[in-house]
């Protein structure tokens, strides 16, 4: 039985969590649960990015202990759990856990035993909200001005690692879609240099992570939260999730170099095995401008649009609608829409007529749903995915239309009737994945998806 090991990435708890959260979460759920239901061992791994400079300056923006507001934050974006309905099976607090610490420790080290560190000053241009220096006078993912830092540091020797990184970019590491690998790949090509990876620990006031052997400076935010896809991983979870699993990150377009360049780079510096596979989403954006807690957009919770419209109907938004390349705009009347048509419209109706004609659901055979919604997935196309689910709705739909099993009698009705039957069947066994609240009731409730609005 093979092991799958999905892990999203880990948010700043500088405010609570927004949609663009959401639907990295719900995301990497499906891809869990889908696993789970073809078989495969599964491992699905969340957390908070606790010792961000932003988490620092926002506590002290509020007026409160950096342990205390960052300890609040943490719940929050913990509490997502029952909302959206994910199954995640561990969830890391990178300030918090012990794992994590100590995990942090021994990779530094180990990098360190290779001669991978050295001591230099700097000066450049910092974003704060990208937590990294940058090339550009206006941050392109923030909009707004970096400030000039000016401060010595640990760098790591990234150069030395550049020829292995393409490498495995070319040949063991898989990037969807093929933009973002395109990307990549032309970043590595144009060279790689050193990079900065540790800050000055007064800076923070001593939050964080102190590099070992220099108590003056924590290790820099984006090596320490990287670290934790194995850090949350002990002894004999190491060897099955990281050593003979497949390894899944699901992350956001913005932080693309840092999870396929300097966490491979990081791993081979620690002599440990590379990410079997990097998905990348877009953004989802409010009139055209991502949602962000940076820019005030972020007004509605996953929290609040769970608790007005369902679970089932934000889940399924955030699956059928955002598009596999390039920024998605959300509105509630998006969301209304699209779970009325695919939803009440859709896979209830059709369910309940097959109940009204049959009197249950009959058993029949499978219409081999499975393999599109695989291959979909295998392609981190979500859309196409939920699509595939519509489609079938759709075609047995039109096949009560076309046979008319009310006009039939004998074997021939329970024929038709049997297919439809397999027809829900196999689209209720392949929505678990997706949403598995309704899943579970579409079977037997006549009322699994009331309409909205």
């Amino acid at each position: 039985m093979r092991n799958f090991y999905v892990t999203t990435a880990i948010p700043y708890v500088n405010a609570e969590p927004h949609l663009g959260h959401a639907l990295e979460l719900v995301q990497a759920d499906v891809l869990a649960r889908h696993q789970r239901l073809r078989g495969a061992n599964v491992r699905f791994l969340t957390g908070t990015d606790d010792n961000a400079h932003k988490n620092v300056t926002a506590a002290r923006a509020a007026g409160v202990d950096v342990r205390t507001f960052v300890a609040a934050n943490t719940e929050r974006f913990a509490a997502l759990r029952e909302p959206l309905d994910v199954s995640y099976d561990d969830f890391i607090r990178t300030g918090f856990d012990a794992r994590h610490a100590s995990g942090v420790e021994r990779l530094w080290q180990a990098s360190a035993d290779r001669g991978d560190f050295y001591r230099k000053s700097y000066s450049g241009l910092y974003c704060q909200g990208c937590e990294q220096f940058v090339t550009d006078s206006v941050c392109p993912e923030h909009g707004t001005a970096p400030e000039v830092v000016s401060e010595e540091n640990w760098f790591f020797r990234l150069s030395r690692y550049e020829s292995r990184i393409l490498s495995a970019l070319e040949n063991d590491i898989r990037i969807e879609p093929a933009a973002r690998r395109n990307e990549v790949l032309s970043f590595v090509r144009a060279g790689l240099s050193d990079i900065s990876v540790s800050r000055p620990a007064a800076r923070s006031g001593g939050w964080g992570i102190p590099v070992p052997g220099d108590e003056s400076q924590v290790v820099y935010v984006w090596w320490d939260a990287l670290a934790n896809y194995v850090t949350a991983l002990q002894g004999q979870d190491f060897t099955r999730w990281w050593d003979q699993a497949s390894r899944t990150h699901v992350i956001g377009k913005g932080i693309i170099r840092f999870h396929a360049v300097y966490w491979p780079a990081l791993l081979l510096s620690a002599g440990l095995p590379l990410p079997t596979a990097i998905f990348v989403h877009d953004y989802l954006a409010v009139a055209g401008t991502k949602i962000s807690k940076s820019l005030g957009n972020a007004t509605t919770t996953p929290a609040d649009l769970a608790t007005k419209y369902g679970t089932d109907a934000l889940r399924w938004w955030l699956l059928a609608d955002p598009a596999r390349v390039g920024d998605t705009d959300f509105t509630e009347e998006r969301l209304v829409d699209r779970y009325n048509k695919d939803l009440a419209n859709g896979v209830g109706n059709l369910f309940n007529r097959v109940r009204g004609l049959a009197g249950t659901i009959p058993t029949g055979p499978d219409i081999a749903l499975s393999t599109k919604v695989d291959k979909a997935l295998a392609d981190f196309d979500f859309r196409a995915a939920t699509g595939a689910i519509s489609t079938a709705v759709d075609d047995a739909n039109r096949v009560i239309e076309t046979s008319k099993p009310w006009q039939l009698a004998g074997s021939e009705r329970e024929e038709v009737l049997s297919g439809l039957g397999g027809a829900c069947r196999s689209i209720a066994h392949e929505l678990s994945a997706f949403i598995p609240g309704g899943a579970a009731r579409v079977l037997n409730e006549p009322k699994a998806f009331p309409r909205l609005g």
